[in-house]
């Protein structure tokens, strides 16, 4: 096996790990309000790159940490991605009718809910890194974490 082929498996194995971080934190389809939770589903597990979390994934490999320990990292900021694509393919915004091939959030919704939605989901990720068990820091770590996160999708960020 080669160099390359061994790093795209890796780079999967990361992307299913997110994958799965993320459908155990989001609200499933049917719980209430079902409409702005099929939302939140369909824009951020309807595919991508998973670049942010596959770098989380690598880096904390190279420091030795196990990915368990990290999943809840990785998908606080995919979650954090979804909501910034929903908000930027609004018609205030790019006006996109398509994301990663299907139609946008608010196409396949409507406005209303795609805004509703990334509006969750930031609000999710940051709950994620609040709450998540196994990531092993301290509460001052966790601030720090919290803290760099709101400023980077902040007015100071994106």
């Amino acid at each position: 096996m080669n160099d390359v082929t061994i790093l795209k498996d890796r780079f999967a194995m990361f992307s299913r790990r997110v994958e799965q971080s993320i459908d155990h934190w989001l609200p499933k389809e049917a719980t209430h309000p079902s409409k702005l939770h099929q939302a939140m589903r369909y824009a951020t597990l309807s595919g991508g790159k998973r670049l942010r979390p596959i770098l989380c994934y690598a880096c904390a490999e190279a420091l030795g940490i196990s990915s368990n320990r990290v999943d809840g990292l990785a998908c606080a900021l995919e979650i954090i991605h979804s909501y910034s694509l929903i908000h930027d393919d609004l018609p205030a915004m790019d006006d996109d009718e398509l994301r990663r091939g299907k139609p946008s959030c608010h196409i396949q919704f409507d406005e209303a809910t795609a805004i509703l939605a990334g509006d969750a989901l930031q609000a999710i990720a940051f709950y994620v890194l609040a709450h998540d068990p196994h990531l092993q820091v301290d509460a001052q770590t966790r601030l720090t974490m919290i803290e760099m996160l709101a400023t980077a999708c902040g007015s100071r960020g994106m």
